[in-house]
């Protein structure tokens, strides 16, 4: 395909690429800054192939440091912003990463950053000489892009490789479901680092329409911007739609707005009843890393009818429900399996993982569900073990590691308990070495030091006989959910 951004810049130059609370960028702007990082990065000796990270916010210079990128032919790796300097540390040396851009807010979280990876600070980068680079005038859909890296079930997470092509694909399924129109704006409240926002800046360029950027997330002012930007739509998790609900009071939103996209696991009923009954568009949707943001939503005329259901699969995807390797009948829960052009084709340096996942194209995601009669898929669980905490995936093997990792500590379980404000929040079950003793707070601080804030437990509750096991000696967290009840 043509480079997307050279395309957009030369078919519409003077619409709005990009609007936050103090720019205003044209997709011609948006171009030109694009060359000049391109240049910054070739002079600072970055080659096609080559993986740069990213540590930056939701902040306008994201934008042409990710097309700039596209530009020579480097593959972004997107780091989260919450995790811990153990965290990134990892990462970065797991995807052998060249080059590491950072926000100089978060400078603390390098202090165990591998010395190979050569670091830059934003303004170090803003102001670093231009090389000359090679535009790319041309992308192959099948050639790397990001990589996202997500939880995984056995403490390290993997590095989910996004083509070009899942990318585009994703975008067009999307805009064949909720239509394209030329007055869109879709505002962006949720992490660049992650494929929601990620999906969001790609869909600017492909569709031709602005994003609205927000920093850092307030329903107050998402509202706001709603009234008076005439915003289209906007990608929320549960928890940041309640707060904006609540927020608006008796107020409705303008009917410029088309739309709220909203993912990050099932959305409780009475959210989408109070959503209904304040003519609110919800899109359930269903997606994750793996499939570069949505495979599955729901479309505009069944939104009131199939009330809690995450629709479809998009027009270039498919959907199977599977237990016990046979195809499940209607309305009988089994294992969600999707293909498409926009699921991965595996995980970064892990073949034992991207064969599990992948079979014959098929990725199975873990997550359970059922199709209805109709063909609509309902999520009944996201993994029977992953706690969702505010829209972010937690998995309990990634902290039990590390409470294990502490001397005293014979077992650790991990298990989610509901919470009013979060959805779900994490508990630690621990069992100490006959004779030995540590405080919860000890537990709790080397947690701190080694995972993300969502990813601390918020409480940790000693057992003294040990944790309920299966025959073959698994960790039976569905008995452990029955002790916090």
């Amino acid at each position: 395909m043509p480079n997307w951004l050279v395309k957009r810049a030369d078919l519409s130059p003077e619409r709005v690429a990009l609007m936050t609370d103090d720019v205003t960028w044209t997709f011609s702007e948006l171009h030109k800054f694009s060359v000049s990082a391109a240049n910054k990065l070739s002079g600072l000796g970055v080659k096609q192939g080559d993986h740069v990270a990213v540590l930056i916010g939701n902040r306008k210079e994201f934008l042409f440091l990710l097309h700039g990128l596209e530009y020579i032919g480097a593959v972004a790796v997107l780091l989260n912003t919450k995790l811990t300097s153990h965290e990134i540390s990892w990462q970065l040396e797991n995807s052998e990463s060249k080059l590491l851009v950072f926000d100089d807010v978060f400078l603390e979280k390098l202090e165990n950053a591998p010395k190979a990876v050569k670091q830059l600070s934003l303004a170090e980068f803003i102001n670093a000489e231009e090389g000359k680079a090679t535009i790319r005038f041309e992308y192959d859909l099948n050639v790397v892009h990001t990589i996202i890296y997500t939880s995984g079930t056995t403490g390290n997470p993997k590095g989910v490789m996004l083509s070009y092509g899942n990318h585009w694909w994703n975008a067009v399924g999307s805009a064949l479901n909720l239509g394209l129109h030329i007055d869109d704006c879709w505002l962006c409240a949720t992490p660049l680092f992650h494929v929601s926002g990620l999906s969001i800046l790609l869909r600017s360029v492909f569709y031709g329409i602005p994003v609205f950027l927000v920093e850092k997330f307030d329903p107050k002012k998402v509202n706001m911007a709603i009234e008076n930007y005439n915003i289209s739509f906007i990608s929320l998790v549960s928890q940041m739609l309640v707060r904006m609900v609540a927020e608006l009071g008796d107020k409705t939103y303008p009917k410029s707005f088309r739309g709220v996209l909203l993912g990050g696991g099932p959305a409780p009923k009475p959210l989408l009843e109070v959503c209904k009954e304040k003519e609110i568009p919800i899109y359930q949707t269903y997606g994750m890393t793996e499939t570069a943001s949505q495979i599955v939503t729901l479309s505009d005329e069944y939104m009131l009818s199939k009330l809690g259901s995450a629709g479809k699969p998009l027009f270039p995807a498919q959907l199977r429900i599977v237990k016990d390797d046979h195809q499940q009948a209607a309305n009988s829960a089994g294992e969600i399996v999707v293909k498409g052009p926009n699921v991965t084709k595996g995980y970064w340096k892990n073949e034992e993982a991207t064969e599990k996942s992948i079979i014959n194209g098929w990725l199975y995601t873990g997550d359970i569900g059922y199709i209805d009669e109709d063909g609509f898929l309902y999520v009944l669980d996201r993994r029977n073990d992953l706690i969702i905490s505010g829209g972010e995936n937690i998995y309990p093997a990634e902290i039990e590691a590390v409470i294990l990792s502490h001397s005293t500590i014979e077992e650790a379980g991990v298990v989610g308990k509901s919470d009013d404000t979060w959805g779900q929040v994490p508990v630690a079950f621990v069992k100490t070495w006959d004779g030995e003793t540590v405080s919860k707070e000890e537990i709790l601080d080397l947690c701190k030091e080694r995972l993300a804030k969502y990813k601390v437990p918020v409480d940790v509750i000693f057992v003294n006989d040990g944790l309920p096991r299966n025959a073959s000696n698994k960790l039976m967290r569905k008995e452990l959910r029955k002790l916090l009840d």
